[in-house]
């Protein structure tokens, strides 16, 4: 062997022992990185890192951006605009559209790319698992019916995981893989809440189950399936009357990613409404394990226990976000806890070992509606603690008036009530009412709306405060339900009976309440609702007591005096994370601010106007030049670039 190929040999294996080497010792590198899409298994999103404070998050500029459609091309912003990057042993790891990309954190210069041919990128994110003796760092993600596997390293397909880097998925999901050791965990993305059927071959309601599945990270090997609507003999079979449980769609977890307590091996998974979503005629019962929390032993699959969070689902009212995992304190006592969010707007807190409610839960009568055939519930679950974090009721008294808007506002929106004949709404739970044809037509008014009350953004949690942090909209829905004129009962590939209605004015299950706002001159500068603000609110749970420690609105309305301006903006999504410097940072509100509240107080410390609206969940690490950054995606549509990634640090 001469001395040059020696050299080069010499060379080749300095550098992969740096590149397979952290920069930093493993517990620094623990607390500088954001490694997965909640940080944790326990989904805190809670980051050790305080060189960001109180004290000086005033001070945060824009450290360096990083375009997600370089010179506007690419797919729209709605491929990536809900992406929240992760940082592993100084890389940075992007989900854009099409593409993955390998960044340097420090300045967001790109290490390597891998486009896919066909489809996009996991719409949320990326995950990354750290490999083994015989298998490289990877990252996964999924794209269409596929689970890809690119080598961390080199950002090539790994041809050591399933086939040639992918696994055929017989289930389509298009969020982010949870990984537990060895094993990666993928709900599905089927026809379900507010979906239409993609399987014209199947009745409406019914189509491909929602379960959730593992498989193994070295090799792709399928490990474990749960049956999400339970077959027979499996425990909740029974809660699906006149055998409905055949074939059915839905009751899937589509939630982001899902959460594990890592000390104990349990899997939980935060499964959603069953289809079809405003019609249950057609299964009669509480329809398990729909709309429930379900924890199972990670490794097997196999059942713990679950806790339904509402019977027999009408009104979309499922479970998006995945659950906090954190300790709390009673009565001297460390008490592990699942803290799980809704649409519903309640929060359950559960000990995450049994399931059973820390605070009580209590079944209470709730109204019942008029559709023909309908298997309405007679009671739904109610946390005795913590209240409600939305509203959930309306009364005339609730109505906006001049002085909290405008006046040509507020009798926009008395001219809606009045077109509508004055809306129902009985509390919590109001059910749609059916509306025969050649009748009065009665509308229902329902709190929350179908996105909720809480959405996918899901909450962040303090360990050292016990607070629990999530953002909530009040913004009502209106409908009924109405006997669906393209039913043929002689058909079997026909549509349900009822669903909901429909009116140019109303339109089905897209009528918020809400009316447009227009400027001195007349033109139109929004549709704002019509009760009264706050409109969205950022909210502290002190998980310890149950209490509400603190509530703010979140978000302006600009169209506004100044005076009146701190309405809270609903219509955009996303959740907080929260720091050891004692912030709480969010972006999820439609006037393009991305703001940082003090955890303790929600005092808001810091704002940024953003070119677009942030609909991601933002992120925190330390550079390896010791610096922490916060991280979020503001991207936009158009022609353009959009503003894409944006980092900031103090300068």
């Amino acid at each position: 062997m001469g001395p040059m190929r020696s050299l080069r040999i010499a060379a080749l294996f300095l550098f992969v022992a740096i590149v397979a080497t952290p920069a930093r010792p493993q517990a620094a590198s623990q607390a500088a990185d954001w490694p997965m899409y909640s940080r944790d298994l326990a989904s805190t999103r809670f980051s050790p890192l305080k060189q960001i404070n109180t004290g000086n998050v005033s001070n945060l500029a824009v450290a360096w951006t990083y375009p997600m459609r370089p010179g506007g091309e690419g797919p729209s912003a709605g491929a990536f605009n809900e992406v929240t990057p992760i940082v592993v042993h100084g890389v940075m790891y992007l989900a854009a559209g099409n593409r993955v990309v390998a960044l340097d954190p420090e300045n967001g210069k790109e290490i390597w790319r891998y486009q896919v041919q066909t489809g996009l990128v996991s719409q949320r994110g990326v995950a990354y698992w750290p490999g083994d003796r015989r298998n490289p760092p990877r990252i996964f993600f999924t794209s269409l019916h596929k689970l890809v596997a690119l080598n961390a390293r080199t950002g090539q397909l790994d041809p050591g995981f399933g086939t040639n880097g992918e696994v055929t998925l017989h289930v389509p999901f298009a969020e982010v893989p949870t990984i537990y050791k060895d094993i990666i965990i993928l709900g599905a993305n089927v026809y379900g809440p507010g979906e239409r059927n993609l399987h014209p071959q199947d009745e409406v309601g019914k189509g491909i189950p929602g379960n959730s599945r593992a498989f193994d990270a070295r090799t792709g090997k399928r490990l474990w399936e749960f049956h999400t609507i339970p077959q027979p003999g499996e425990t909740g079979n029974n809660s699906w009357g006149d055998d409905s449980w055949k074939g059915r769609g839905g009751t899937n977890v589509w939630s982001i990613t899902m959460s594990v307590d890592e000390k104990r091996g349990i899997l939980y998974m935060p499964i959603g409404g069953p289809a079809a979503n405003y019609y249950g005629g057609d299964r009669p019962g509480d329809n398990l394990f729909s709309n429930s929390l379900v924890a199972v032993d990670v490794a097997t699959g196999k059942l713990k226990w679950y806790f339904q969070t509402v019977h027999h689902e009408l009104w979309d009212f499922d479970l998006p976000p995945e659950p906090a995992l954190i300790d709390i304190e009673q009565n001297g006592r460390k008490v592990p806890v699942v803290v799980q969010m809704g649409k519903s707007a309640y929060m359950f807190i559960l000990n995450r070992v049994t399931g059973k409610p820390v605070f009580g839960v209590e079944e209470r009568p709730v109204p019942k509606g008029n559709v023909p055939g309908e298997q309405y519930s007679p009671t739904q679950p109610f946390p005795l603690k913590p209240p409600p974090l939305a509203r959930v009721g309306f009364t005339l008294n609730d109505m906006v008036t001049a002085d909290d808007t405008t006046p040509q506002h507020a009798q926009a929106c008395r001219d809606l009530w009045s077109k509508g004949g004055g809306f129902y709404n009985a509390g919590e739970f109001t059910p749609w009412l059916y509306h025969a044809e050649g009748t009065p037509l009665k509308i229902s008014l329902v709190f929350p709306g179908a996105t909720g009350g809480a959405n996918w953004g899901g909450t962040a949690s303090d360990p050292t405060l016990g607070y629990v942090f999530v953002n909530t909209q009040d913004q009502g829905a209106l409908g009924w339900i109405a006997k669906n004129p393209k039913y043929n009962p002689a058909s079997p590939g026909s549509l349900l009976p009822y669903d909901r209605g429909s009116t140019p004015e109303f339109p089905g299950q897209y009528a918020n309440f809400t009316a447009i706002a227009k400027d001195a001159n007349g033109k139109p500068i929004g549709s704002w609702p019509c009760q009264k603000p706050p409109w969205e609110r950022l909210v502290a749970v002190n998980a310890n007591t149950g209490e509400i420690a603190w509530q703010v609105p979140l978000g302006i309305t600009e169209g506004l005096p100044k005076e009146k301006q701190n309405t809270g903006r609903p219509g955009a999504f996303a959740g907080p994370i929260a720091t050891a410097g004692g912030l709480v940072f969010i972006g999820a509100t439609n006037d393009n601010r991305f703001r940082a509240f003090d955890s303790q107080t929600g005092k808001k410390l810091w704002s940024a106007k953003l070119n677009y609206t942030a609909t991601a969940v933002p992120m925190t690490y330390e550079g390896k030049n010791g610096k922490q950054y916060v991280a979020i995606v503001a991207a936009g549509g158009g022609s353009g670039d959009g503003q894409g990634l944006v980092v900031y640090a103090l300068p």
